[in-house]
């Protein structure tokens, strides 16, 4: 299995392919209104980082950053394709973009998921990330996990 992720665009077919199947997935697990997708519009705007996973070419998992101020960043969109699942492919995406938010000087990741999600509770607390109360302007939800991992700049300054 030869696996590249690089940063793309997610106004490609293919990307908005995995996006509604990512979509799907979660709104079997949450109720509509527990389910908090950006779009691959808004996955497009600046601020936004889009990191695809490929085999062989094809869009097989995805992950983004989302930059809220000069200090806080949020994960959002992590998704691979059930077949790929188990490999590691998240946590690869999820290293890129903690390396990313480390580099552009973010002091916190910042992460909200889906309270029947145990795979990817696994990936986030391996990576360092802490289970915490609402962060941003989440609700407090009991659909909702939320995390949060200081970086570099906050730890250091602790």
């Amino acid at each position: 299995m030869t696996v590249s992720i690089a940063v793309e665009s997610p106004l490609q077919d293919e990307v908005r392919e995995l996006v509604a199947e990512l979509n799907a997935a979660l709104l079997a697990l949450s109720p509509p209104e527990a389910c908090y997708h950006l779009t691959v519009e808004q996955m497009a705007e600046p601020g936004v980082t889009v990191w695809i996973a490929r085999e062989n070419g094809r869009a097989i998992g995805c992950g983004a950053l989302k930059r809220h101020s000069a200090d806080v960043g949020e994960v959002k969109r992590m998704f691979t394709r059930p077949e790929w699942q188990g490999r590691g492919i998240g946590r690869h995406i999820l290293s890129k973009i903690i390396e990313t938010a480390e580099k552009d000087g973010l002091a916190e990741l910042v992460l909200e998921t889906g309270d029947r999600h145990p795979a990817a509770w696994a990936v986030y607390e391996k990576a360092g990330f802490t289970r915490c109360g609402p962060v941003l302007d989440y609700p407090d939800s009991p659909y909702s996990v939320f995390y949060q991992k200081q970086l570099g700049r906050a730890s250091s300054a602790a």
